[in-house]
């Protein structure tokens, strides 16, 4: 039995389920919103949220050897330093304002893929969506 287990194991195993889900989130703050299953979008979205409040936190604090700290930690998902310094430099800085530790993104369920009729959702952070949308 399953009890009190929250992760969803996607058919995967772990390291593949891992890899997944760092490609997933990766593709997320390049682009800002992806097309993927549901599924695949309700178990990606912790991880986005966790990485964008560390990402805000190294942001924001003036404690040198802290941000240093977090930006190691968000450099394990991703492991590019580039990236990650683009994460918490220029995408991080777009959510300082909001006072939230979550809520950074959203996902709106779009249809049925046409193969296998698995429900697709869009999942995308909410304030590049709002930039857009004002544009």
């Amino acid at each position: 039995m399953r009890h009190r287990v929250k992760i969803n194991k996607l058919s995967r195993y772990a390291s593949h389920r891992k890899a997944l889900l760092k490609n997933l989130a990766r593709e997320v703050f390049e682009h800002g919103s992806i097309i993927t299953t549901t599924a695949k979008a309700k178990a990606v979205r912790p991880l986005v949220e966790k990485i964008l409040t560390k990402a805000i936190e190294a942001n924001t604090t003036d404690n040198k050897d802290r941000s240093v700290a977090l930006r190691r930690q968000i450099n394990r998902y991703f492991n590019d330093k580039r990236f990650t310094n683009k994460v918490v430099d220029e995408i991080a800085k777009v959510y300082v304002e909001r006072n939230r530790t979550s809520g950074y993104t959203r996902i709106l369920k779009i249809g049925f893929r046409r193969g296998d009729a698995a429900e697709i959702s869009l999942l995308q952070l909410v304030e590049t969506a709002e930039k857009k949308e004002e544009k």
